[in-house]
């Protein structure tokens, strides 16, 4: 997906306006960075070769010497249209690695500034923030709407799970800079941010998230008919959104919500269609024009119908679905 030239100048008045998220998501100040060149690599948690990411478990020294944990994930940015030439031509060191016939294979050294690596950091870490990045088997399991109530259900209400991060950001508190469109009804509302998966600094990956203000709904199994308004204001002005802001239309979005969510409370993910996110795949992604469609033939057809989700071997809730011998 080329970025057209009306696109790019909407783009990079957005980036002189909100800027880029630092690691810790405080806007890239430099004074309370991340201590990279302290960390102490523990162990590698996994690593894609196809994604080009990898994750680290590392620690930190504290004053008193003990060590923080924390989770490091480098990842290898897109390409830049507007950087090929420079990338090919400028100051840029190039090794044979292999030649035959018509073809041959080079390692291209390119200059810094042109070879930059998207940090995320996770810092301090829990044992929880371990676990979710470390590589693990994964089961596919089958929910019934009485899984749910019976299983699901029970072991979400009995855990900790926090949200805040989500409160700080529908209140202002955090991120607000960042935030490129808002719906302020609390009911039918919400707010749309760029992912911090995506630098914004290109629009083959864009990555959106459509925060509801509307607190009381968990998941995909809690909407009915009556959260119609909120999903029809979710898909069409976060189109419209995208469109004035990114120049992208909705004919080149994937929009869809998780079952099960990364987090319990509504949100809806916007991406370029022609990207391959992470978690975008048949088993855990449904598209909201399909869910809109399914709430207006039948207002329970999320309590009542059966789900389908991925579960790694780690997580408590596979163990819940095993004991009662759904897995």
């Amino acid at each position: 997906m080329a970025e057209s030239p009306s696109a790019k100048k909407k783009r990079e008045g957005i980036e002189e306006t909100h800027g880029t998220p630092g690691a810790q998501g405080n806007g890239g100040s430099d004074g309370d960075s991340f201590p990279l060149a302290e960390l102490r690599v523990r162990k590698v948690l996994r690593e894609s070769a196809r994604d080009k990411t990898i994750f680290l478990h590392g620690q930190v020294n504290g004053v008193s010497g003990d060590g923080t944990d924390a989770v490091v994930i480098l990842e290898k940015t897109p390409f830049q249209e507007e950087n090929i030439s420079d990338l090919l031509k400028r100051h840029t060191k190039l090794q044979l690695q292999m030649t035959n016939d018509i073809y041959s294979t080079y390692l291209l050294y390119p200059p810094p500034q042109l070879n930059e690596i998207k940090t995320t950091v996770v810092y301090p870490a829990t044992e929880k923030h371990l676990q979710k990045y470390l590589r693990q088997e994964v089961y596919l399991i089958r929910e019934t709407g009485e899984d749910y109530k019976n299983i699901s259900l029970p072991f979400i209400q009995s855990q900790s799970f926090s949200i805040q991060w989500v409160y700080n950001i529908l209140e202002k508190k955090a991120e607000a800079d960042r935030i490129i469109y808002e719906n302020p009804n609390p009911s039918d509302g919400f707010v749309l941010i760029p992912d911090f998966k995506w630098n914004q600094k290109q629009l083959d990956d864009l990555y959106l998230i459509a925060i509801s203000h509307h607190r009381e709904i968990k998941s995909l199994r809690d909407l009915t008919s009556e959260h119609l308004p909120l999903l029809r204001n979710i898909l069409e002005e976060g189109k419209g959104a995208i469109l004035k802001h990114f120049a992208v239309a909705g004919s080149q979005l994937r929009i869809y919500l998780h079952y099960q969510p990364s987090y319990y409370h509504l949100h809806v993910h916007f991406t370029a269609l022609s990207y391959d996110a992470p978690g975008c795949s048949v088993e855990r992604a449904h598209l909201l024009s399909d869910v809109i469609d399914n709430l207006e033939l039948d207002s329970q057809y999320y309590q009542k119908r059966a789900l389908t989700f991925p579960l790694r071997a780690d997580e408590a809730l596979l163990k819940k679905f095993q004991e009662a011998g759904k897995a």
